[in-house]
């Protein structure tokens, strides 16, 4: 790492604040901006704030925090606004102080909040509970910024008590809160609104975002490795150019080596955006929003800057972090951290008996997953049996899909879903929202145990066996994080991503598809380990349609 000398970069000077370019030069020292010169240099490169991702689970890239800054800030991002929801869904206050620790390693920025839903419902086991006396006591730290994304809209919408509890407690702190409401319109987003919500970044439409936005929420443009919301939502920008940031919320670590909110940048602009007011809103928005101590540009703020060859290609040529640079072309300047991987991890393997299912009726509920989004869709299908036991079917592609409790032992609950496509072999994950708990989609059961029994081996981790094979990806830290180079891991785990795919499924992230099967928050049909689960009704539902 450069230390933090004086030093002067020239160039174009992209001045948010006051929406203006012009030629000069940036002296910095110390970790700051000491003074900016308009005047005329040779430089042609564009100096910018560094980007900030305004919505992200960190730990959905299976890196610990300290390999996720070195990655992105390889894009020109600077901080992150990071929810550590999923960690302390698998070990509580002790998973929330791990990703702060280890994140203050390294120059990258990261702004955590307090996570508002562990667990995320009462219709799954988790690691652990936090409840409205620890979130008061985590938003009285300093480096606890926010209220992460309140998921029990219906509680908000209900007026429950411990859900009320925690937005006061929010309010009482002065920090805000973020939401997450999918396809909640009208006058339920008045409410959801009015309860103190700030932000949301789960709108698949025009029609909710402007709802939202009318009940006073930011919208938070979310590009991820399974939610892809820019094409429809970009529009935003035009209308809206004050209240709208960029998020991923969900990046995995291949994603993650090719591009960050620099790939959303460049896109809006591709697309004719004012290059002034997609900036903004990767960089000035995000900043004012959650009262980052992000440098911005300016006199006396923290040099955090990137440099671009240009407003078009926008190719990403040095990022400076506190005076640090922290990459230049295209490689990271940010040392790797060694950890202790801490865990929660307590199944034990499964057999084929575990996973048979005695046909009680002729038709099954089915999940229907959908590339490219978290919600799901069903429908209804006459099961495949054989000897009076359900089966999965390659034909209609109708495959079993199963949840086990990793936090005790325990049998796992079994359903069907459609759309993954594989016609041999099984895929299986710990890393699976918001409990992560095992999850595994086959076409078999010895597929699926195989699978299943190597996530068991390695206490965590994505796996696959390919009719013959069983490959594996260990995240140790948590069951849902590697311990090791985050470049490292995008290269094992986009091996993996191949070959699940040569299994036959189409899905563009397969395993990350697979990960939010589980997701109780959001609709439609999911699967828990404590049976199927109806998300619009909030309730279980039987798998044998009557």
């Amino acid at each position: 790492m450069a230390n933090k000398r004086h030093f002067i970069l020239e160039g174009n000077i992209v001045d948010v604040v006051n929406q203006r370019i012009f030629k000069g030069r940036v002296h910095a020292q110390e970790g700051r901006i000491t003074k900016i010169q308009e005047t005329e240099v040779a430089s042609n490169t564009y100096i910018i704030p560094g980007l900030i991702d305004a919505h992200v689970h960190v730990e959905s890239s299976m890196l610990i925090p300290s390999e996720f800054g070195r990655m992105a800030a390889v894009h020109g991002t600077v901080a992150s606004v990071s929810d550590p929801h999923e960690i302390a869904n698998v070990l509580g206050m002790k998973g929330v102080d791990f990703m702060i620790e280890n994140g203050k390693k390294v120059p990258f920025k990261f702004y955590f909040g307090a996570p508002s839903c562990v667990p995320a419902t009462p219709f799954e086991t988790s690691g652990a509970n936090i409840d409205s006396g620890d979130i008061q006591n985590l938003l009285k730290r300093g480096e606890i910024k926010y209220l992460a994304e309140m998921m029990n809209f219906p509680g908000v919408l209900n007026g429950d008590q411990e859900v009320m509890a925690k937005l006061k407690a929010a309010a009482d702190n002065g920090k805000p809160v973020d939401g997450h409401a999918p396809g909640v319109k009208g006058q339920e987003a008045v409410k959801y609104g009015k309860a103190g919500i700030t932000t949301d970044h789960e709108c698949f439409t025009m029609e909710e975002a402007r709802d939202k936005l009318a009940a006073g929420m930011m919208i938070q443009i979310r590009e991820g490795s399974a939610a892809k919301n820019f094409e429809e939502l970009i529009p935003l920008l035009e209308e809206y150019p004050d209240k709208v940031m960029f998020c991923s919320d969900d990046k995995h670590p291949d994603n993650l080596a090719e591009s960050h909110i620099n790939k959303l940048v460049s896109r809006a602009i591709a697309l004719g955006y004012d290059p002034m007011k997609v900036l903004r809103a990767a960089t000035y928005t995000p900043v004012r929003h959650y009262n980052l101590d992000v440098g911005l540009l300016h006199e006396g703020d923290p040099a955090d800057m990137v440099l671009v060859d240009n407003l078009v290609d926008f190719n990403i040529l040095e990022t400076y972090i506190d005076g640090e640079l922290a990459a230049i072309d295209g490689k990271t300047r940010i040392e790797s951290v060694e950890e202790e991987p801490p865990n929660l991890f307590r199944a034990e393997k499964i057999s084929p008996d575990d996973l048979r299912i005695k046909a009680e009726a002729a038709n099954i509920k089915v999940i229907k997953a959908e590339d490219g989004q978290l919600i799901t869709d069903s429908f209804e299908a006459k099961a495949k049996t054989n000897n009076g036991f359900v089966e999965s079917d390659t034909q209609r592609d109708i495959l079993k899909i199963v949840v086990m409790n990793r936090y005790e032992p325990s049998k796992p609950a079994v359903g069907f879903v459609h759309n993954f496509g594989l016609k041999k072999g099984a895929i299986a994950s710990s890393v699976a929202h918001d409990s992560h708990n095992i999850i595994a989609v086959g076409t078999d059961d010895d597929a699926l145990v195989k699978a299943v029994n190597t996530i068991v081996e390695n206490t965590g981790g994505i796996s696959l066996f390919d009719g013959e094979n069983t490959e594996a990806l260990p995240l140790p830290v948590g069951g849902i994080m590697a311990n090791a180079n985050g470049y490292w891991v995008a290269r094992q785990y986009s091996t993996l991503d191949q070959k699940a795919k040569s299994l036959g499924t189409l899905l563009s992230a397969p395993f990350m598809t697979l990960s939010f099967m589980a997701l109780l928050v959001i609709p439609h049909l999911k699967l828990s380990d404590k049976g199927l689960f109806d998300g619009d009704n909030f309730k279980f539902t039987t798998l044998f349609s009557q």
